[in-house]
Order: C-alpha cells, then structure tokens, then sequence
C-alpha cells in the first residue's frame, strides 16, 4: 500500500502544482504564445535553449513546432542551440560553457527571433548570456523557469514574459514545464491553423 499512496501523492503534487500555475500565467502563457505567433507569421524562428532535463523539454518543443502537435500541418522554424554535441562541446573547451549558447545565437539569431529559455531554477550563467545575446540581436524571450529564476528575471525588459512555476521540486516543475509547452503548441497551432 506504501507504493500506491506515494503514486497519489505524487499525482496530487503534480495537479496541485498545475493548478497554481495556471491561476497565475494563463494569460502570461497566451502572451508567450502571441509572441511566438508573431515572429512565426513574419517568416522568423523560435530558438530553445535549456540545461539538462530542461535541454530534452527544449528539443521536444522545437521537434513539435518542426514536425506537428495535434494535427498535420507545415512545419515552423524552430531550433534548439546545444543539440548538436559537435557544437557544444567545441564551444565549451575553446571558450566556456557559459558561452555555448550565445555564441549560437548571436550566430544565427535574426531580429524578431523569439528565444525561448527554459530552467528549472534560472541561475545559470550559460542562459544567463543566452538572454543578453538574444538581446544583442534584438530577439524577444520568453522564460519558463521554476523556484529562484532571479537572475533570468533581472534580465527581462517589460515586453517580455516569465512563466515561474510556483515550486521548489524539480520534478514538479519539469511536469508543469512539459505542459506549459504542449499549452504553448496548441495555441501556435490553433492560431496559425484553427481547430
């Protein structure tokens, strides 16, 4: 019985954590989803950026703006710098790795690019240069963070969103995160290509 009250619990965490989150950011997630719109309708891209389990929700989320989420459809341009271990780790040992994805993105970032930031607690110097190169080429960023994000939170002009959800379980925050983007692809593809 100990095993199933701990599968509860853990649901029950989950959906409590959602909850919250939800009665906070709807509107800051139909914000980020404008956003996105925005720069998608205009011909530009959407560039994740994540560290760790947040990296795998990065790749998921430009692999279903690729690819599809509910329906088919055309494929929009996204891409998420530090993917491409070559890359990545050339970077690292040749400068640091707090440079792996603002040397990226001040490589390939356009104007009106939107970049999209994901940590589950948002103190690290690699997104932390992340954001200020996106900035450097004039691309807006979102932030989906979790517990202390103070350092992405400093960085971010009025325009632009944070969605932190109110956690201080990582696993928690990486589930809230996951749904926050599946929220994110089907308001993109609802509103580029209806119901």
């Amino acid at each position: 019985m100990e095993l199933e009250e701990r599968i509860v619990n853990l649901f029950h965490n989950s959906m409590d954590t959602n909850a919250h989150t939800i009665e906070q950011y709807t509107p800051m997630i139909a914000h980020a989803s404008e956003l996105m719109l925005s720069s998608l309708a205009s011909e530009l891209k959407v560039v994740c950026v994540g560290n760790g389990g947040s990296a795998a929700l990065a790749q998921h989320f430009s692999a279903l703006l690729l690819s599809r989420f509910r329906n088919e459809r055309p494929g929009l341009p996204a891409i998420t710098v530090g993917a491409d271990s070559a890359v990545l780790t050339g970077i690292a040992e040749e400068s640091s790795f707090s440079e792996v994805y603002s040397k990226q993105i001040r490589a390939i970032g356009q104007p009106g690019d939107v970049l999209l930031v994901i940590s589950n607690q948002g103190r690290s110097n690699s997104l932390v240069q992340a954001i200020q190169a996106a900035h450097d080429r004039d691309m807006s960023v979102i932030a989906i963070t979790g517990h202390d994000s103070s350092n992405i939170s400093a960085l971010l002009r009025p325009d632009e969103v944070e969605i932190c959800v109110p956690s201080d379980d990582n696993a928690m925050i990486y589930s809230a995160h996951l749904l926050i983007l599946h929220c994110l692809c089907d308001l993109i593809e609802y509103q580029l290509f209806g119901a």
